[in-house]
């Protein structure tokens, strides 16, 4: 008996978001009389940070800075259409919506703009601090904050803006059934090395790399740290979560957190994030999605990994120590 160590690999592809309807996601932009701007979506924020994100994209488009954008993700009886947040389409579908708004809320703040500074609107730009300057003369400038007032009280403008993503629909063909699901796909890889405990079958997660190529990384700390957590998650449902046996009866299934096997602290591996960025051609500012995605290269390398330690394939999850005996037995027997 003894404690035996492997090596798994695994890779993959992940689709952002569903082509096969259109997957529309609208977005409303307008300024407050103040100069702040206003998003309005029905997008929802689970948790991954995309109010951040389209206050980014909103800010980044419009020319101010980001903490003058006040992102709503709304009631969806009254905000604008959303298709969902899944799929890992948040950041691909929304984004383009937003950016869509905010150039339109952006020209008519330049329009009002150029009526105050006596120019044309052509002849404008932001510098990112909150002012409009005239090109090659920065000396004449107008701050948005006043270009809102003048919008709101003389003027008689809303700035603000409509946006609206939708890909067209994929049709299968008839001769082949060859489509596009997809507009563009995210990829990983990720390395695991394991110990398999050939008496007890217990498994334990020494190391994880993991490689993801996500497009353009937007923020790159609230991607590092879901990169990170996605890869816990991977492990935890590769060797420990699950509903079995208890579903679909669970008289005798655990009701909370506490009687629900995942791993605690003492159970994660040393993990490695690293990040390449290849902006996607439709994406917004180059962005993919990350979202599922983070969590699924995992489970088949640690499976892998398995494999190579003790030489028994477990193809059902979780791969719980149970599971490896029964197969050591079976092997051993043949």
């Amino acid at each position: 008996m003894a404690i035996r160590r492997g090596r798994g690999v695994a890779a993959i592809n992940y689709p952002t978001g569903m082509n096969l309807g259109g997957d529309p996601t609208q977005a409303l932009v307008h300024s407050t009389p103040t100069g702040n701007f206003m998003v309005t979506l029905s997008s929802v924020d689970l948790g991954q940070g995309m109010k951040q994100i389209m206050a980014q994209i909103c800010a980044e488009t419009i020319g101010v800075p980001t903490d003058r954008v006040v992102v709503d993700t709304a009631d969806t009886d009254t905000g604008p259409h959303c298709m969902g947040t899944f799929a890992s389409r948040g950041t691909h579908r929304a984004g383009n919506a937003v950016i869509q708004a905010a150039r339109e809320a952006r020209q008519v703040m330049l329009e009002v703009a150029a009526e105050e500074l006596e120019v044309n609107a052509s002849d404008l730009e932001t510098d990112g601090q909150g002012n409009i300057l005239v090109k090659g003369a920065p000396q004449r400038s107008i701050s948005i904050f006043d270009v809102a007032l003048s919008a709101h009280f003389k003027r008689g403008r809303s700035i603000s803006g409509r946006g609206m993503f939708l890909i067209p629909r994929s049709y299968p063909e008839k001769e082949t059934g060859a489509m596009k699901p997809s507009t563009c796909y995210a990829h990983a890889c990720t390395v695991a090395e394991v110990e398999v405990d050939d008496e007890t079958g217990e498994v334990t997660v020494l190391t994880v790399k993991n490689v993801f190529e996500i497009g353009r990384a937007l923020n790159p700390k609230m991607v590092e740290q879901q990169l990170v957590g996605g890869s816990w998650m991977g492990i935890s449902h590769a060797l420990y979560e699950t509903t079995e046996p208890y579903y679909p009866n669970r008289d005798h299934g655990g009701t909370d957190f506490n009687q629900y096997l995942m791993p605690g602290p003492g159970d994660l591996a040393e993990t490695e994030i690293i990040v390449l960025e290849r902006p996607s051609a439709d994406g917004p500012y180059g962005a993919k999605g990350p979202g599922e995605m983070c969590a699924n290269p995992q489970i088949p390398a640690v499976a892998n990994a398995v494999f190579d330690a003790v030489g028994v394939r477990i193809d059902t999850l979780p791969i719980t120590p149970e599971r490896i005996l029964r197969a050591l037995k079976a092997q051993a027997a043949n």
